[in-house]
């Protein structure tokens, strides 16, 4: 495990957070099944109450005030497998039309849920910018969203891009402006939001997005690997990735087939020529740091209008810590805001 306390690179608050959250190495599975039992044994599901009772303590107005925004609960029913996904959304108060942010919560498409304290506050610091915030609570892969289902891919890409057509579909009723709506999301969110936008762009769908704003995806599938060295650099670092367990959780033949739409750092240019502007944003001492530029370059190769930006002192996903780094957290809402804010 890497020394936090002589990593100069980092901030303090976030050496704080990361004494306070301790990695454990992880071992490498046989199987799909192996892992599901493990992930949701009654020793996993104690752990994750404990883990989000911790978390419902930093949900306070003071963190992040919802005073002037309207808050409401939403379903669809998402294709091919007809289930039910729920969005949760955020706006300012009012009928203002205004752009719209489709976001999709991290965890590596293996767990957490939009309605998790976390992302709680992470939509209201991201709707206090102006804009409406549409978090989709897609079937995670190992452990249940508000979703009971867990299933491997597609499952979650196929809900995240009925979602988003669900939105465009509302547009007028949610006061949304139909030609501002960007989709993006942090780790496994910033896989889906990428894998989102291909499969879009493959649908030839992809006028229905002005956008796409990757933070810290997620997108290699193993770990680690020579081409990515912040995948050896910073193990260690909030995450501990030198396993199986991301790409069998996932469904281990997609990663074996080099299917971008599951693990985006295998698309080609191909693949990503055609997608609207892109924005990737990654953390200076995050293990997936290099995954995501090497994906923007491959845009950049490719005629894709992208930009890039590392924020540093940070590891993996910490601008979605409010609690921890409000300046940095309400920095990276304001980026993702104006990006959405202009056509």
């Amino acid at each position: 495990m890497p020394d936090i306390e002589s990593d100069h690179r980092l901030d303090s608050r976030v050496k704080w957070a990361l004494r306070n959250a301790p990695v454990t190495s992880l071992d490498d599975v046989d199987s799909r099944e192996t892992l599901l039992e493990i992930s949701n044994s009654p020793k996993a599901n104690a752990l994750r109450d404990k883990t989000d009772a911790l978390y419902d303590t930093l949900d306070t107005e003071d963190v992040a005030s919802s005073d002037g925004l309207a808050i409401s609960v939403h379903e669809f029913v998402s294709t091919p497998d007809e289930n039910t996904v729920k969005i949760r959304f955020v706006r300012p108060e009012g009928d203002v039309v205004v752009p719209c942010v489709y976001y999709i919560h991290g965890g590596g498409m293996q767990n957490g849920t939009a309605f998790g304290a976390m992302y709680r506050v992470w939509a209201r610091v991201l709707a206090a910018q102006g804009v409406a915030v549409a978090m989709v609570d897609f079937r995670n892969c190992v452990t249940p969203s508000s979703a009971p289902e867990t299933e491997p891919f597609p499952a979650g890409l196929n809900d995240c891009v009925s979602g988003l057509k669900w939105i465009v579909a509302q547009a007028g009723e949610l006061g949304i402006d139909a030609g501002r709506i960007i989709v993006a999301g942090e780790s496994g969110g910033g896989n889906l939001t990428l894998a989102t936008g291909m499969q879009l762009l493959r649908d030839g769908d992809i006028g229905l997005i002005s956008g796409l704003y990757a933070l810290c995806p997620y997108i290699a599938g193993m770990w680690p690997q020579d081409r990515f060295p912040s995948s050896t650099e910073n193990e260690g670092i909030l995450l501990n990735l030198h396993h199986n367990r991301g790409a069998v959780a996932y469904g281990i033949e997609q990663f074996e087939a080099g299917n971008p739409l599951a693990w985006p750092s295998f698309a080609s240019l191909d693949d990503v020529a055609g997608l609207p502007r892109t924005f990737i944003s990654v953390n200076e001492a995050d293990p997936l740091r290099d995954e995501g530029v090497d994906f923007y370059r491959l845009l950049l190769r490719a005629g894709v209008a992208a930009q890039c930006r590392t924020v540093m002192g940070t590891s993996h996903g910490m601008d979605v810590f409010t609690a921890v780094l409000p300046d940095i957290s309400r920095e990276t809402a304001a980026s993702i805001a104006r990006f959405a804010s202009t056509k």
